[in-house]
């Protein structure tokens, strides 16, 4: 059985206790996915993003996190869902992917799990050609699409999002 870690009440005993092999549940319609614990470094609540020019398709704007600009992307976009305007309730799960921090749009987080290595599959034994996908873990709730965080934005996206934020006023 998966045991869930709330983020907001982790007791200082409870994130010491955290390792690679936990995993982040977020959502997105009715839909639960999740990211690999040790890439993300918060969640927060949802702000309007400022228009980035220039920027790959999926990223919707940036973000100042306590003077660091952070690009905002849009995960809908990026796994080919219908499309919708950030809402207040959203949240940002600001992770490490490639070597950039941007914040995910998701409609909320559940929890922390702990990853049970014996109930992932591999994506491959599900549905060929899921390139951000690196497994898929059973949990009590469902099937949970674990996401590759270092895959998420392809080497051109991740130049393209470089030169957009070079050249960003400010």
């Amino acid at each position: 059985m998966h045991r869930i870690k709330h983020l907001c009440s982790a007791s200082p005993q409870e994130e010491t206790d955290i390792t690679a092999s936990h995993l982040l549940i977020f959502n997105l319609d009715d839909q639960r996915y999740a990211l690999p614990l040790a890439g993300v470094q918060r969640v927060i609540r949802a702000a309007a993003p400022t228009l980035l020019p220039q920027a790959p398709e999926i990223v919707v704007g940036i973000l100042d996190l306590q003077g660091t600009v952070v690009p905002v992307v849009d995960v809908r976009r990026r796994f080919g869902m219908p499309q919708r305007e950030i809402r207040p309730e959203d949240q940002f799960i600001v992770a490490r992917a490639r070597s950039l921090n941007v914040a995910l749009v998701v409609d909320g987080t559940e929890g922390v799990i702990e990853d049970d290595p014996e109930l992932c599959v591999a994506p491959e034994r599900i549905v060929p050609g899921m390139e951000h996908v690196s497994g898929v873990t059973r949990t009590v709730a469902g099937l949970v699409l674990i996401h590759d965080l270092s895959r998420f934005l392809s080497l051109e996206e991740e130049d393209s999002l470089r030169e957009a934020l070079a050249s960003a006023p400010g």
